[in-house]
């Protein structure tokens, strides 16, 4: 009788040891969730403040060097996996300006404004020379390429497309540029690059 006991005490114990060894396995094999990867040297703290250019979206409120703007809508734009976006600006007045935001790899921000057609021979102009010179102004080639977009909102473009794309910079950081939307013209743009100071966000109510 008392071998069986111990016997029945022996099988418990191979039993238990080999459930603890089973969960202590398993839980060693789970795999933390991914988290995003985190910019070390991203200003979140000014960011909580003044608002996250990254997160803007149509109805925010945005004050650009004390001028005030509403968001009218947003461009998404993708190219070969390289991501963007582009705001439409409108103050009060009908005043319009393109915001654009972009990480390459830290924040870059332009505001662009269209020129009319007409004014300075912009019509004239056409992209792919190495240099061009626009308002007294010489410029050098940057970038081009060409990217797909999702409209947001108001934007005065259909829900999807294309853009072609060719950039420009005079030596003192003054901005040109030129975009193609599927098959329209070129339509031509001067840019100022701004930083995270000259912006300020003020998001939509969510409720």
């Amino acid at each position: 009788m008392d071998g069986l006991v111990v016997v029945l005490i022996v099988v418990v114990a191979v039993a238990v040891g080999a459930l603890v060894t089973a969960v202590v396995l398993r839980n060693k094999n789970k795999v933390s969730p991914k988290k995003a990867p985190v910019d070390p040297f991203a200003d979140n703290d000014h960011h909580a403040v003044y608002g996250d250019p990254r997160a803007l979206k149509a109805g925010d409120l945005v004050e650009l060097r004390g001028e005030s703007y509403a968001v009218r809508g947003s461009l998404r734009l993708d190219e070969g996996g390289w991501t963007w976006s582009e705001h439409l600006l409108e103050k009060a007045d009908g005043e319009r300006v393109w915001l654009s935001v972009e990480e390459d790899p830290n924040l870059v921000l332009v505001a662009w404004t269209e020129q009319s057609e007409g004014s300075d021979d912009s019509t004239a102009l056409e992209p792919g020379p190495k240099s061009l010179s626009y308002q007294g102004k010489q410029y050098r080639s940057d970038e081009s390429g060409r990217a797909a977009y999702r409209s947001e909102a108001t934007t005065g473009l259909t829900a999807e497309g294309t853009v072609r794309y060719h950039d420009y910079e005079s030596g003192d950081g003054a901005l040109l540029s030129f975009e193609a939307y599927g098959d329209a013209g070129w339509e031509v743009s001067t840019g100022v690059s701004l930083s995270t100071y000259d912006i300020r966000i003020y998001p939509a109510s969510t409720e």
